[in-house]
């Protein structure tokens, strides 16, 4: 007992040694699968925000139906619904796919309200100037507006998509070996904890560099806004 059976528990180099692989091999597919959730849920949101400024009622009303619905409900909610329920439809996915398809969901709706604050704190002033040259309102959109709002919105979305993407961890539950899944797995085998903490040693690796990055982004945007 105390601080030998501590380390012994949870600091046991040889089980380290042994399940680092395994767990190693749950990092390449993390970042994979974090890698897609990013590109789908950003691309998405952006796309519907344009889609939003359009102004046409109806459609605008399904937007923020749905984008209500995939903040409301939690990610890991969303990937045990996605793995175990849509096989009593007759559609099967893995459990990596349900990950990536839940998490995406949520950062798709995320995102597109931050893209649209930022699409709409740009003043009307910028849009009838855009006008004026003689750009449509796609073109106005493109090359006046949206990389003004972008600019805007670049803080909050990073801190959103580092925040879901860390979500990942909960594809465990769906047999996903993962960073996490690993990690339990060697748990499982081991008796000892050894393997937790050094899934955190790489989570805490992996985001720390991120979470500085969009510290330094946040502080050099905000700077530049002051000029």
């Amino acid at each position: 007992m105390g601080w030998s059976g501590f380390v012994n528990a949870f600091l046991n180099v040889e089980i380290a040694v042994q399940w680092f692989p395994s767990i190693l091999d749950g990092l390449i597919l993390t970042i994979f699968i974090g890698v897609c959730v990013v590109i789908t849920g950003i691309c998405a949101g952006l796309a519907l925000a344009v889609i939003r400024r359009l102004g046409i009622a109806p459609i605008n009303w399904i937007i923020i139906f749905f984008i209500d619905v995939f903040r409301t409900i939690p990610g890991l909610v969303l990937i045990v619904l996605f793995y175990f329920g849509l096989p009593s439809a007759g559609v099967t996915i893995s459990g990596e796919v349900s990950t990536w398809l839940a998490l995406s969901l949520v950062l798709m709706a995320f995102s597109e309200e931050i893209f649209w604050a930022g699409i709409t704190s740009i003043p009307r002033g910028q849009w009838d100037a855009a006008r004026s040259t003689g750009l449509n309102f796609g073109a106005a959109l493109r090359y006046v507006v949206l990389p003004q709002a972008i600019r805007i919105t670049v803080p909050p979305l990073t801190n959103r998509t580092i925040a879901i993407t860390k979500g990942v961890a909960l594809a465990s539950v769906v047999a996903v070996q993962d960073v996490l899944g690993a990690a339990q797995t060697a748990v499982t085998f081991s008796f000892n904890g050894t393997p937790l903490l050094l899934a955190a040693v790489v989570y805490l690796l992996l985001f720390w560099p991120l979470i500085i990055l969009a510290r330094r982004l946040e502080a050099k945007l905000a700077w530049g806004r002051c000029q």
